[in-house]
């Protein structure tokens, strides 16, 4: 079994050029349209209440926030460390042009640029997982991740939908996982992809 056993605030970024300097491959990004629950999924994960500030107003939050996490394998003791990194949500239709503007050439700059970042992680909300919006992501995910990079998709809010229909979703997604932050759901799941892709043993996820 492995856990999350530590976590906390590292610093922001509004951008690339001021992310923190590093020499490890060791980032696992976050990234989700507004008021998918990434937040809640973040403080899901690290069993912290208020690592991710939850925002009641999507769009909200426009820097890069950095967090160091600690790992620990149950069998071995062996403990790891890596950056999870909250990405501003995308997609908000009430943020001004020119500053949506600007902050999406930031996020897809980071993106395109970051060499640090070993996973992706596309939140998709589970009652919606055809979006354009989120096709998009996706496809551009696709078009810039590196050889020694991965993408993982996790549908949120999977307590929303009734047997029949995440079991439809299953069907489409067969590699992306399914959670529910408020249920504790899928997380255990998570974690342990996260940590298999992190220690490079897991090629059956590599997309």
């Amino acid at each position: 079994m492995v856990e999350i056993v530590e976590a906390k605030f590292i610093t922001s970024a509004p951008n690339v050029a001021n992310a923190p300097e590093s020499l490890l491959q060791d980032e696992v990004v976050f990234m989700a349209r507004s008021n998918v629950g990434k937040s809640s999924l973040l403080n899901a994960l690290t069993n912290h209440k208020n690592l991710a500030k939850v925002s009641s107003t999507p769009g909200k939050t426009r820097l890069i926030n950095y967090f160091d996490v600690t790992f620990i394998d149950r069998e071995n003791e062996k403990k790891s460390v890596a950056k999870f990194v909250d990405l501003p949500g995308f997609g908000y239709a009430k943020v001004a042009k020119s500053m949506k503007y600007d902050w999406e050439r930031n996020l897809t700059d980071y993106i395109q640029m970051r060499e640090q970042i070993k996973l992706f992680i596309h939140l998709i909300d589970c009652r919606h997982p055809h979006l354009e919006i989120d096709v998009s992501v996706g496809e551009f995910l696709e078009e810039c991740v590196r050889e020694n990079q991965y993408i993982l998709q996790i549908f949120t809010k999977i307590d929303k939908l009734n047997q029949k229909e995440q079991s439809a979703l299953k069907k489409q997604f067969p590699h992306a996982i399914m959670v529910s932050s408020s249920k504790k759901r899928g997380l255990q799941k998570a974690i342990k992809v996260i940590y298999d892709i992190l220690q490079e043993d897991c090629d059956e996820n590599r997309v």
